[in-house]
């Protein structure tokens, strides 16, 4: 509503203004409707002119917890105080350094003693002991406690005079402060505030990178930090000092490389950091360390020539994750000074081996590297930061019913709240959108293309759905999963091109909307003098696109996919980013969403999606990052009128809750009913040109 009018002034004489017809009436016939789902309001209705309904305590706290939520459930507006629901018993944790310094260099460490007190709480006013003693004895639901409503429970009130009968202040140590604080319930006895000062302080209060002095490029390191990457190499050597793991996660192309290169110099520890990362990143740490560090002794432990003995003489060793599987027991025979995993989605799996591994190979600290720390699932983040911090979070099973189950199913913005604070002390995220970040980044347009199917590929559409549903109505389990994946690869291959279901090599021309849109696109850019990345998740698609457009555009049209040797793709990368002549670059998205540098691209194209937001993200950075002067404009390819269209507007749907802490991947599809299903794959006539 856009006009609240208090009952009493319905009843008083005159016409209110604003309010068309009889407004008394209108009233009358809501509180009728209401009185069914909260039968007190009957007591109001008693009087000709009913306009108020006083309630005791324990009629209040009925009301805001049961009644509000069921009237609102049913369309009734209801307002409700700003305390409700908000204003909470809690404890609040003060610590006091022993020497008053905030300096990790001057040696405080995380086993140095802090002076810690325990005080109850309620909102942001402490309360004595005498008070809780009332409280108890009141035995009512809803009390005022320093003009604050508090709404308590029995299990509220036992667990805090609990707390009462333990140790309230006195000595602990900053890691065991650290734990609490990290693991603290927010069930029964919420930990409200933390008033922490020193070093202790700069780190819980997640702001930790905007507190700390930057440190100044290092000497030895041939580059200039930008004062953004400074303020992170004085984060990441804060938390080194202390014995503590990090993760830095801040957006591709802000550089993470030279970032944790500065670190390395900065530091010049006597045992050397174990680099863990993708095979296809190998060389390009080789060749930033040789061209940033080249003071840095670097061992490349990877391939059938690799000898452990060469470790011991090398300040950084660098290795894959399937290498360091398999000599896992040599590279345990040591502590390392840090174990880096670049690209750590590669461990988000907290159960494979390659996670495992990593996570028992010994070492003084360490730091994980990506760009998503959440792709699909809350999981994800747990085992990253499992690694990073062994044991913080707690165990596996803890995590998901404190926090992923709450968020991923319910949206519960207080277990959200809980996670940041448990996880923001320990990662770093810098976005390259953030002005105040990285000012001479230029903007990036999104724009999603829409596009019509033609009479043949909604043909092939309908029956690739008729096909699906027919056969999942008799299945189940994995089977019925495996059906509705492979629907929708077909359904997708369906709305790029028919020749790309069909596989029959026949003509592309004139038989898909997507494809024609892709070449007006491709044509007015080529004409502007520019270039353009191309991306497409199927291989196969890109390898029938290829010369299909430099045949139609007369242009140059490099193509980029898994199965290339090494030699050929930094050839192709090379010639792309160098060569003056306009051109296009259709790359496989898989290949190509890590690891390259392609700023020479003024234009992004999705041919189809990937319905992960996160990965797509990653294939534009391949354009949108440091060095990057130009506008980019990022398009998305979408079929009106069919799953790729209802898709993309679930995905919209849930980027509120992606953009807290879950991303989104394209699994959960499977997971809906058939009924479900028949309206999220269903043609419209819309999408039929």
């Amino acid at each position: 509503p856009s006009l609240y009018v208090p009952a009493a002034t319905v009843w008083s004489e005159g016409t209110l203004t604003g309010l068309p017809g009889r407004p008394e009436r209108e009233l009358l016939a809501g509180l009728g409707r209401a009185v069914r789902l909260y039968p007190e309001l009957d007591r109001a209705l008693r009087v000709p002119r009913p306009s108020e309904l006083t309630l005791d305590t324990a009629g209040a706290f009925g009301f805001l917890g049961q009644a509000a939520p069921l009237l609102q459930a049913a369309g009734f507006g209801v307002q409700l105080p700003r305390w409700a629901g908000r204003t909470r018993l809690g404890l609040k944790l003060t610590t006091r350094t022993k020497a008053q310094t905030a300096a990790a260099a001057q040696g405080f460490g995380m086993r140095e003693l802090v002076d810690f007190r325990i005080d109850l709480a309620v909102g942001d006013e402490t309360i004595s002991e005498a008070e809780l003693e009332e409280l108890a004895r009141l035995k009512v639901p809803l009390v005022r406690v320093r003009g604050q409503w508090v709404e308590l429970d029995d299990r509220q009130l036992k667990a805090a005079l609990k707390a009462v009968e333990g140790a309230r202040t006195g000595e602990a140590s900053a890691a065991d402060l650290l734990r609490h604080v990290v693991r603290a319930d927010d069930d029964e006895l919420p930990l409200l505030e933390v008033d922490a000062d020193g070093v202790l302080g700069d780190l819980l209060s997640g702001q930790a990178e905007r507190r700390l002095t930057p440190l100044a490029t290092p000497a030895g390191l041939d580059a200039t930090l930008r004062p953004y990457q400074e303020r992170g190499l004085a984060w990441l050597s804060f938390l080194s000092e202390l014995g503590l793991g990090g993760v830095l996660a801040d957006d591709m192309g802000l550089g993470k490389t030279i970032t944790t290169l500065a670190l390395l110099v900065h530091e010049r520890a006597e045992t050397p950091t174990l680099l863990v990362c993708p095979m296809s990143l190998v060389g390009n740490w080789q060749r930033e360390a040789a061209r940033f560090a080249p003071g840095l002794r670097v061992y490349v432990h990877h391939g059938s020539g690799r000898d452990a003995a060469e470790i011991e003489d090398a300040d950084l060793v660098i290795t894959t994750y399937g290498t360091a599987q398999r000599d896992l027991e040599t590279l345990r025979r040591r502590e390392w000074r840090r174990v880096v995993c670049d690209e750590a989605q590669a461990i988000k799996n907290s159960g494979t081996l390659q996670a495992r591994a990593v996570r028992s190979i010994p070492t003084c600290t360490r730091l994980a590297l990506t760009g998503t720390p959440v792709e699909n699932h809350l999981a994800e983040l747990w085992s990253i930061m499992e690694f990073a911090n062994p044991g913080l979070l707690g165990p596996r099973t803890r995590f998901r019913t404190r926090f992923q189950e709450p968020i991923e199913a319910r949206q519960d913005e207080q277990a959200a709240r809980a996670l940041r604070r448990a996880t923001g002390p320990f990662i770093l995220r810098r976005l390259k959108t953030d002005k105040s970040i990285i000012s001479d980044l230029p903007e990036k347009l999104e724009i999603k293309e829409w596009c019509p199917l033609t009479t043949e590929q909604a043909t092939l559409y309908q029956a690739v759905v008729d096909d699906m549903l027919a056969r999942i109505d008799d299945s189940e389990g994995i089977e019925r999963r495996g059906l509705v994946l492979s629907a929708m690869a077909r359904l997708k291959q369906v709305c790029n091109h028919p020749a790309h279901l069909l596989k029959d090599g026949s003509r592309l021309s004139g038989r898909s909307g997507k494809l024609a849109r892709l070449e007006q696109l491709s044509e007015e850019i080529l004409a502007e003098g520019e270039k353009a990345l191309l991306f497409t998740q199927y291989a196969e698609f890109g390898t029938m696109l290829q010369p299909y457009l430099a045949q139609r555009l007369d242009a140059t049209v490099l193509w980029l996919h898994g199965g290339l040797p090494k030699k050929t793709r930094d050839r192709l990368v090379d010639r792309f980013q160098n060569d003056d002549e306009p051109m296009l670059f259709v790359l496989s998205l898989k290949a190509a969403g890590v690891g390259l540098n392609l700023t020479a691209a003024g234009h992004v194209v999705h041919v189809d999606r990937w319905w992960n937001p996160a990965v797509e993200d990653q294939a534009t950075d391949r354009a949108f990052r440091i060095g990057q002067r130009r506008n980019v404009q990022v398009r998305k390819l979408i079929c009106a009128g069919t799953l790729e269209e209802r898709v993309d507007e679930m995905i919209e749907r849930k980027k509120a809750l992606a953009e807290r802490v879950v991303g989104a991947g394209e699994d959960w599809l499977t997971d809906l009913s058939t009924g479900e299903l028949r309206e999220v794959f269903r043609l419209t006539a819309e999408g039929v040109s």
